[in-house]
Protein backbone atom coordinates (compact mmCIF):
# COMPACT_ATOMS: atom_id res chain seq x y z
CA UNK A 1 0.00 0.00 0.00
CA UNK A 2 0.61 3.55 -0.86
CA UNK A 3 2.15 5.61 2.10
CA UNK A 4 0.90 9.61 2.26
CA UNK A 5 2.92 12.05 4.27
CA UNK A 6 1.37 15.41 4.98
CA UNK A 7 2.49 18.68 6.78
CA UNK A 8 0.11 18.87 9.81
CA UNK A 9 -2.10 21.53 10.42
CA UNK A 10 -2.44 21.89 13.97
CA UNK A 11 -6.18 23.76 13.74
CA UNK A 12 -6.97 20.63 11.88
CA UNK A 13 -9.04 18.54 15.00
CA UNK A 14 -8.40 15.49 12.78
CA UNK A 15 -4.78 15.80 12.55
CA UNK A 16 -4.93 16.90 16.22
CA UNK A 17 -6.73 13.66 16.86
CA UNK A 18 -4.45 11.22 15.22
CA UNK A 19 -0.76 13.09 16.90
CA UNK A 20 -2.27 12.24 19.77
CA UNK A 21 -3.67 8.52 19.01
CA UNK A 22 -0.11 8.05 17.46
CA UNK A 23 1.92 9.93 20.36
CA UNK A 24 0.29 8.01 23.29
CA UNK A 25 1.02 4.59 21.31
CA UNK A 26 4.64 5.67 21.51
CA UNK A 27 4.37 6.98 25.20
CA UNK A 28 2.36 3.18 25.99
CA UNK A 29 5.14 1.66 24.11
CA UNK A 30 8.23 0.85 26.90
CA UNK A 31 10.71 2.65 24.30
CA UNK A 32 8.44 5.71 25.04
CA UNK A 33 8.55 5.02 29.25
CA UNK A 34 5.76 2.78 29.18
CA UNK A 35 3.03 5.19 30.73
CA UNK A 36 0.39 6.68 28.72
CA UNK A 37 -0.28 10.41 28.19
CA UNK A 38 -1.48 12.38 30.95
CA UNK A 39 -5.13 14.45 30.10
CA UNK A 40 -3.47 17.33 30.67
CA UNK A 41 -0.68 16.84 27.12
CA UNK A 42 -3.42 15.27 25.28
CA UNK A 43 -5.90 18.26 25.71
CA UNK A 44 -3.03 20.94 25.07
CA UNK A 45 -0.06 19.53 23.76
CA UNK A 46 -1.54 20.71 20.09
CA UNK A 47 -2.90 23.72 21.00
CA UNK A 48 0.72 24.32 22.84
CA UNK A 49 3.18 22.87 19.46
CA UNK A 50 0.30 25.27 17.12
CA UNK A 51 1.71 28.71 19.09
CA UNK A 52 5.64 27.77 18.15
CA UNK A 53 6.68 29.03 15.13
CA UNK A 54 9.89 26.27 15.17
CA UNK A 55 7.62 23.73 15.52
CA UNK A 56 6.56 21.07 12.89
CA UNK A 57 5.19 17.83 12.30
CA UNK A 58 4.22 15.33 9.69
CA UNK A 59 1.68 12.22 9.61
CA UNK A 60 1.65 9.37 7.66
CA UNK A 61 -1.45 7.69 6.43
CA UNK A 62 -1.62 4.08 4.87
CA UNK A 63 -4.72 3.07 3.51
CA UNK A 64 -6.28 6.36 5.18
CA UNK A 65 -5.27 5.11 8.25
CA UNK A 66 -2.89 6.94 10.69
CA UNK A 67 0.37 5.02 10.30
CA UNK A 68 3.34 7.45 11.52
CA UNK A 69 4.00 10.28 13.19
CA UNK A 70 7.31 12.64 13.36
CA UNK A 71 7.01 15.87 15.76
CA UNK A 72 10.24 18.35 14.77
CA UNK A 73 11.79 21.65 15.88
CA UNK A 74 13.85 23.89 14.24
CA UNK A 75 16.76 24.60 16.50
CA UNK A 76 20.84 26.43 15.49
CA UNK A 77 24.04 25.31 15.06
CA UNK A 78 26.22 28.05 16.61
CA UNK A 79 28.92 26.46 15.12
CA UNK A 80 27.63 25.77 11.99
CA UNK A 81 25.63 29.41 11.79
CA UNK A 82 23.04 28.08 10.40
CA UNK A 83 19.32 26.60 11.62
CA UNK A 84 18.84 22.81 12.40
CA UNK A 85 15.88 20.16 12.50
CA UNK A 86 15.67 18.67 15.76
CA UNK A 87 13.93 15.14 15.37
CA UNK A 88 11.55 15.42 19.16
CA UNK A 89 9.38 11.95 18.15
CA UNK A 90 9.22 9.06 15.65
CA UNK A 91 6.22 7.11 15.82
CA UNK A 92 5.01 4.08 13.70
CA UNK A 93 2.07 2.39 15.09
CA UNK A 94 2.87 -1.28 15.62
CA UNK A 95 0.60 -2.60 12.58
CA UNK A 96 2.99 -0.64 10.30
CA UNK A 97 6.01 -1.16 11.48
CA UNK A 98 8.80 -2.26 8.96
CA UNK A 99 6.38 -0.82 5.86
CA UNK A 100 8.53 1.99 5.14
CA UNK A 101 6.41 4.77 7.39
CA UNK A 102 9.58 5.97 9.24
CA UNK A 103 11.47 6.36 5.44
CA UNK A 104 8.66 8.37 4.11
CA UNK A 105 8.90 10.64 7.44
CA UNK A 106 12.35 10.99 7.54
CA UNK A 107 12.63 12.27 3.89
CA UNK A 108 9.62 14.63 4.12
CA UNK A 109 11.60 16.07 7.11
CA UNK A 110 14.75 15.45 5.16
CA UNK A 111 13.22 17.69 2.45
CA UNK A 112 12.02 20.49 5.20
CA UNK A 113 15.31 20.87 6.92
CA UNK A 114 16.91 21.45 3.35
CA UNK A 115 14.21 23.75 1.99
CA UNK A 116 14.76 25.53 5.35
CA UNK A 117 18.35 25.86 4.66
CA UNK A 118 19.32 23.46 7.33
CA UNK A 119 22.49 22.10 8.30
CA UNK A 120 21.64 19.02 10.11
CA UNK A 121 18.87 16.73 11.27
CA UNK A 122 19.70 15.84 15.55
CA UNK A 123 17.49 13.04 17.17
CA UNK A 124 18.15 11.19 20.39
CA UNK A 125 17.70 7.58 21.07
CA UNK A 126 17.91 5.34 23.61
CA UNK A 127 20.95 3.01 24.02
CA UNK A 128 18.96 -0.24 24.35
CA UNK A 129 16.51 0.78 21.21
CA UNK A 130 18.93 -1.65 18.78
CA UNK A 131 15.91 -1.39 16.28
CA UNK A 132 15.66 2.64 15.82
CA UNK A 133 19.66 2.76 16.10
CA UNK A 134 19.95 0.55 13.00
CA UNK A 135 17.09 2.08 11.23
CA UNK A 136 18.86 5.67 12.13
CA UNK A 137 21.88 4.53 11.20
CA UNK A 138 20.85 2.94 7.66
CA UNK A 139 18.89 6.84 7.22
CA UNK A 140 23.00 8.08 7.61
CA UNK A 141 22.45 9.65 10.97
CA UNK A 142 25.77 8.38 13.53
CA UNK A 143 26.98 9.05 16.63
CA UNK A 144 27.89 13.09 17.26
CA UNK A 145 31.57 13.69 18.26
CA UNK A 146 33.56 16.50 17.90
CA UNK A 147 37.17 14.50 18.61
CA UNK A 148 37.60 10.48 18.38
CA UNK A 149 39.11 11.29 22.09
CA UNK A 150 36.96 12.73 23.83
CA UNK A 151 34.11 10.49 22.86
CA UNK A 152 30.32 10.80 21.73
CA UNK A 153 27.83 13.43 22.69
CA UNK A 154 25.57 12.12 25.29
CA UNK A 155 21.95 13.93 26.03
CA UNK A 156 21.28 15.10 29.24
CA UNK A 157 18.39 16.79 31.68
CA UNK A 158 17.30 18.84 34.58
CA UNK A 159 13.89 18.74 35.25
CA UNK A 160 12.57 21.52 36.31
Amino acid sequence: MAIEVIKVDYRNPRHAKHMIELLDCYATDPMGGGVALSDYTAQNLVPALSKRPEAFSFLAYIGGQPAGLMNCFEGFSTFACKPLVNVHDVVVAQEYRRMGVSRALFDIAEQEAKNRGCCKLTLEVLQGNAIAQSAYENYGFKHYQLDPQLGNAMFWEKRL
